[in-house]
């Protein structure tokens, strides 16, 4: 076999798949109080602003069900410099949207 035939053959096993198909994010992919923020994130939960209640909301309705301080240390450590969310202070009260 001659040099371009195989590097021909080699391309298509390689090549011919790679139509990836896009992962399904589920739940388990997302544990704890953390895990559950980062699936709001992926889901575009954070593209506008929200304030700790409505947080608290979409997690439980994902079925997250935490404490208020074990929802608000990750959501500090989310927030902070380099971190996926920002944090900004809105007539005294704190909201939480995806860092840009």
């Amino acid at each position: 076999m001659d040099l371009v035939t195989r590097v021909e053959k080699l391309e298509r096993a390689v090549f011919a798949n790679n139509k990836t198909k896009p992962k399904f994010v589920g739940r388990g992919d997302f544990k704890g109080a953390t895990g559950g923020l980062r699936l709001l994130v992926s889901n575009g939960f954070f593209d506008q602003k929200r304030k700790f209640g409505e947080i608290k909301k979409a997690l439980a309705s994902h079925e997250y069900h935490y404490s208020n301080q074990a929802v608000q240390t990750p959501l500090n450590n989310l927030s902070k410099t380099g971190g996926i969310l920002v944090g900004l202070k809105e007539g005294g009260k704190k909201v939480y949207a995806k860092r840009k």
